[in-house]
């Protein structure tokens, strides 16, 4: 599905992510790679294929939009080197020419030397890109920049002719900010209420739809 947003044309993909043509920049947020390894370090069992079904889709994602930038808007990784995260070092070589570049989150712990090694670009706060302004968490800064963060996995519940209730990521769309879904699987939703004027675009199984 295609949206306009402060003028430009963005393409919003069912596996989670946008695609802003003008800057062939593949935009995802809250990728979480090591998560499931973190959580079996802690005796909970957690498939370990879920860092690997991710990375999976990221990739057919690259093969479709063949963007130079792939943007992350923050918790790229959950934690520090674990083996999930030595699968991405694998994953990462497969594409050296991509421009990986991360505004770091609250879980992104790794060391300076981590993302220097894996050929990723850190900014600290936030990144600006006329007329978008790409953080983390909330805004604070309300100016002439659209703000687009991450970092809440918003949700969206649908409900159907008889009354049931089907929850599902979506993309927030607000006056002065945009939020992103977890491009992660293994993440919860944090159901929204919409507000006059914000639009939400569901994630389905089979495509995006305007809710």
């Amino acid at each position: 599905m295609i949206v306009n947003c402060s003028g430009e044309s963005l393409v919003l993909s069912k596996e989670r992510a946008i695609y802003w043509e003008r800057e062939h920049m593949l935009i995802i947020s809250d990728l979480h790679i090591g998560k499931s390894a973190h959580f079996r370090k802690s005796g909970i069992q957690v498939p370990d294929t879920v860092g690997t079904t991710d990375l999976q889709r990221l990739s057919s994602l690259l093969e479709e939009f063949k963007p130079k930038i792939l943007l992350v808007t923050g918790d790229m990784f959950h934690n520090k080197i674990n083996s999930d995260a030595l699968a991405f070092s694998v994953w990462r070589k497969n594409f050296p020419e991509l421009s990986v570049i991360l505004i770091k989150g609250n879980h992104d712990a790794l060391k300076n030397s981590d993302y220097a090694d894996l050929n990723i670009e850190v900014h600290q706060k936030e990144l600006l890109c006329k007329p978008f302004r790409f953080i983390h968490d909330k805004p604070t800064v309300f100016d002439e920049y659209y703000n687009i963060s991450g970092h809440i996995h918003p949700g969206v519940a649908i409900y159907g002719k008889a009354k049931q209730q089907l929850k599902f990521p979506c993309f927030y769309f607000g006056e002065h900010c945009s939020v992103l879904p977890a491009f992660s699987v293994f993440t919860g939703l944090k159901m929204l209420k919409p507000e006059e004027g914000d639009r939400f675009y569901a994630i389905t199984p089979g495509k995006v739809i305007q809710v």
